[in-house]
């Protein structure tokens, strides 16, 4: 393993400074540097216990304190009394701070706050000899002086301490917090948020249980200066899981919520019960189209109802846009994002888990044709990531002073089109439209992996010896056709992988993946078929059509084949795979082929023609490249299946022939 970087060290800010600052600010004190009547207003004051009632009245602890060290702080409220003692107890961790109330009037109460008092969220409790009452609790950061030009300023710190080398950014300018904690950012706020790359080793609140708190809303205008801090929870995460989840289209439709329930969320919280008991901290990355914009409105189905669903995950799940997740009435790329980015957030971002750097592209350009209120335009877009995107991504990858960093970037839309076999080798062509500019970009990077979505369908190419895309299927896979009530009861995408979900699994800088097929156990990795058994019919697949309609199809397996050929689907393979076949002990010469799955033909079009119905063009099979065929010199013998991945990891089948072509296969 190579060695790592190592956790960011927090430091104290020192008491001259705090002493410089307040003589520049000419402020010893302020409630809430960057104030709002929201934050101003009081909390509700618990009542007293027993007879531990301090009769204190009007008592007034604001949401957020922005304060100096070694300076005075005022408390509103009635009641209190000298020696009272006014404890700030950390929610998170960190030695709770007693301070004696020093004087009094008849509305408030007068403390000070020490040096060594430690930043964050606190509860706030006053103590009277034997009595005590909880106030509430409150947000206490520091009040970080102007600095001509910027309009964004504040602190990254955990367990009450600066940190260091974090950096942040408002989605144009990017910078790292000083040696303090403290960062400045000249933003001309255009772009909603201000956020921070989390670094490795820790982690932020979630909000609804799931979603990463790592941005805040701008509340004013470029013109105003706006203070803006962030709490981290310091955690142990060199040794991590990320889910990969490509693809949900929930919508309300093709019983896609039971199978959602029953499926994919059954599956996850096996593999998330399993990886936590071997020490994993596991985290969830979405590829992009977890909603369905055609249905946003008509069923009533958007990111509220999906928050809805995925809540009891119990783990932080960072979210990728996806063309289908922008709204159906607007007909412009950045207000089209708007739902998006209140429900989920930014839209493009990075962050680090332990050794590892993760970003997050916005790849669509949402055009949206014909789209107005009340009424869904074409949907259409261009994948491209954008100027502005481009360069803050740039400017993201200069503060990654160490390149060979693994660095993982999630985006919805894929790089590279589906490899072609060539020979020994194979050849793709870039999908995206300023996929050279991103590779360009990334040039100098030795360790990058981007993980991708939209296809449904499995594939992995490397650009390079440093670049890896892995088109990483879909959970919906054929969009909960092949699944739905009546038709084939099984869950496979458009290439015959099955519906699932990529597993990354990182360990410092070492890391491993697969794709993990819901419902089946994580070595379950190919499938196999017995050509002279594949013989698709009408008669059989969909006995309410017609073989001329099937035909078109089922292409060459509508034909009647003899030739004792075994066809295998490896879905996660990789130009680094092994795939071998054995009959009687010797081995058969194996080719990779350029194919269609037929599991998917009979478990999709088939049964779409049996409903009297045409099969949706995206939705039909397509010609796949993780497809391998060999020939058998009979058609009894059995054939040992021997499959090795780029980890050494071996999966095997014997398969004992002839076997079936039915819907419900391994």
């Amino acid at each position: 393993m190579k060695k790592g970087s190592g956790k960011l060290k927090p430091k104290k800010y020192s008491r001259r400074e705090f002493i410089v600052a307040s003589a520049v600010t000419g402020v010893s004190i302020a409630v809430l540097g960057c104030s709002k009547s929201k934050d101003n207003e009081p909390v509700k004051v618990e009542p007293p216990k027993g007879n531990n009632n301090l009769n204190l009245t009007n008592v007034v602890i604001p949401k957020k304190i922005s304060v100096q060290l070694s300076s005075d702080f005022t408390i509103q409220g009635k009641g209190f009394a000298v020696g009272d003692k006014i404890i700030f107890t950390p929610i998170f961790e960190g030695k709770a701070a007693v301070l004696d109330v020093k004087s009094v009037t008849e509305t408030a109460c007068l403390i000070s706050i020490p040096a060594a008092f430690l930043w964050g969220s606190h509860r706030v409790s006053v103590a009277r000899a034997d009595k005590n009452m909880t106030l509430g609790e409150t947000l206490v950061e520091m009040n970080v002086p102007d600095k001509t030009g910027m309009t964004v300023k504040g602190m990254v710190y955990a367990a009450g301490i600066g940190l260091a080398g974090v950096v942040v950014s408002d989605g144009m300018e990017v910078t790292k917090t000083d040696e303090n904690g403290i960062y400045y950012l000249p933003s001309k706020k255009t772009k909603n948020f201000v956020f921070m790359s989390i670094p490795g080793g820790y982690e932020v609140d979630t909000s609804n249980g799931i979603l990463p708190v790592f941005y805040k809303n701008f509340e004013y205008g470029s013109n105003t200066v706006e203070g803006i801090s962030f709490e981290l929870k310091p955690v142990e995460n060199d040794k991590h899981v990320v889910l990969a989840l490509g693809d949900m289209h929930l919508a309300n439709r093709n019983n896609d919520i039971s199978q959602f329930q029953n499926g994919f969320l059954r599956d996850a919280a096996q593999s998330i019960t399993k990886y936590r008991s071997e020490g994993y901290k596991v985290y969830g990355l979405t590829l992009g189209d977890m909603t369905w914009d055609a249905y946003w409105y008509d069923n009533k189905y958007g990111f509220a109802e999906y928050l809805n669903l995925v809540k009891n995950m119990g783990l932080p799940i960072f979210h990728t846009m996806g063309n289908h997740d922008n709204d159906p009435y607007v007909n412009s790329d950045w207000p089209a994002e708007n739902a998006f980015r209140k429900s989920l957030g930014p839209t493009y971002y990075s962050f680090n888990l332990g050794k590892v750097h993760y970003i997050v592209l916005d790849n669509i350009q949402y055009l949206n044709t014909g789209g107005a209120q009340g009424t869904i335009g074409t949907r259409n877009y261009n994948a491209v990531i954008v100027a502005e995107q481009m360069a803050w991504l740039k400017k993201d990858l200069a503060m990654i002073t160490d390149q060979s960093t693994p660095i993982v970037i999630a985006m919805h839309i894929q790089l590279n089109n589906s490899p072609k076999p060539s020979g020994a080798s194979e050849t793709s062509t870039l999908r995206l439209n300023n996929g050279s500019e991103l590779l360009a970009a990334l040039n100098g990077f030795t360790d990058v992996n981007l993980i991708t979505g939209h296809t449904h369908v499995c594939y992995a190419y490397e650009n390079n010896t440093s670049i890896m895309e892995h088109n990483s299927g879909a959970i919906c896979a054929t969009w909960w056709w092949t699944g739905k009530n009546g038709y084939a009861g099984n869950h496979i995408c458009k290439d015959g992988a099955p519906g699932g979900y990529g597993i990354w699994r990182f360990n410092g800088r070492d890391y491993q993946w697969n794709y993990k097929s819901i419902g089946y156990k994580e070595d379950y990795q190919f499938r196999a078929y017995d050509l002279n058994k594949v013989h698709i019919t009408a008669a059989k697949f969909a006995p309410k059509s017609t073989d001329a309609l099937l035909k078109p199809y089922a292409g060459e397996y509508a034909n009647l084949n003899t030739n004792n050929e075994i066809l295998v689907n490896v879905w996660g393979y990789d130009k680094r795979w092994k795939v071998e076949l054995f009959e009687n002990n010797l081995p058969l010469t194996v080719a990779r082929v350029e194919a269609l799955d037929p599991l998917h033909i009979v478990s999709y079009e088939a049964l779409r023609l049996n409903a009297s119905a045409e099969p949706t063009a995206d939705f039909v099979s397509g010609k796949t490249a993780h497809l391998f065929k060999a020939k058998a010199s009979n058609a009894t013998n059995p054939i040992l299946i021997k499959v090795t991945d780029r980890f050494g990891n071996i999966y095997s089948e014997t398969m004992k022939r002839p076997k079936d072509f039915i819907l419900d296969m391994s």
